[in-house]
């Protein structure tokens, strides 16, 4: 029985899920926990998709469910926030704008681009746009201190020319080195987010070799998550990536509650 710490409903810009569904599956899955964590981006840049969020509605309804299936599953109450590193204000309000169970610190932006978006990549190598994307999440962590774990670092690999083809923990060591040791110092967590598998990149955001780095280095806090924005991508891969962070030296996932660290074991 697992615990799926990233999710996303209809309250979500990019999901057209509905949260009931959402959790009848993950009851239907055996999950003993699932944390929504709805998007919610300030400052994000123009584009087809809004990530503002309807804070009391969404707050309003997983209240609602909460208690519906209160003898079937646990349902947590999250955000994923955008950070960018200009947010100094807006960051640390929302984050203390309600009684969260868990809070997730994510890099959707650099430079007022989303990787998502093809222009983040033109005029740069693609060794360059994935630099310049992990020194802004670098900046975000030395910014902001108010989250629990901080979602898939590797982001921008998923919408790179060439994905993960080029890409390897060794060829950006530095930089993520620098970004695993601010998480400890700071006791912040690092997600293990498997909708790398659903885009194809046979690896979970991020490698195992950044999981196996951040253990090595003495970090503790890992959480899980599936990143799904409809019922099918509920605990992804969860299975198959318990054995991988096995192999990576972890004995235990956290999940969170009040914002505070529970451990599971794998």
């Amino acid at each position: 029985m697992y615990c799926d710490y990233h999710l996303h409903s209809s309250f979500s810009g990019d999901s057209q899920a509905p949260m009931e569904e959402m959790i009848q599956q993950g009851i239907r899955l055996g999950l003993s926990a699932m944390c929504f964590t709805e998007h919610i981006d300030p400052d994000f840049p123009d584009g087809d998709c809004s990530f503002d969020l309807d804070l009391p509605a969404y707050e309003k309804k997983l209240k609602e469910l909460k208690d519906k299936y209160k003898d079937q599953i646990d349902i947590c109450f999250g955000l994923e926030l955008g950070l960018q590193p200009h947010l100094t204000q807006e960051i640390p309000k929302i984050a203390s704008s309600a009684s969260f169970d868990f809070l997730i610190g994510s890099t959707h932006v650099a430079d007022h681009m989303d990787p998502y978006e093809k222009v983040f990549f033109q005029g740069r190598s693609e060794f360059q746009a994935y630099h310049r994307y992990f020194e802004v999440l670098l900046k975000n962590l030395e910014t902001f201190s108010c989250f629990d774990t901080c979602g898939h670092i590797d982001y921008v690999v998923r919408y790179g020319p060439n994905q993960n083809r080029d890409y390897s923990y060794e060829k950006y060591q530095d930089i993520l080195d620098a970004i695993l040791k601010k998480l400890i110092e700071k006791q912040i967590g690092l997600e293990c987010n498997t909708a790398g598998f659903k885009y194809g990149l046979g690896h979970p955001n991020p490698t195992e070799k950044i999981l196996a780095r951040y253990r090595e280095l003495g970090g503790e806090i890992l959480t899980l998550g599936s990143d799904a924005h409809a019922p099918e991508h509920i605990a992804y891969h969860f299975k198959k990536t318990a054995e991988l962070l096995k192999e990576c030296g972890f004995q235990y996932y956290t999940v969170f509650k009040e914002r505070k660290p529970e451990f599971l074991k794998l």
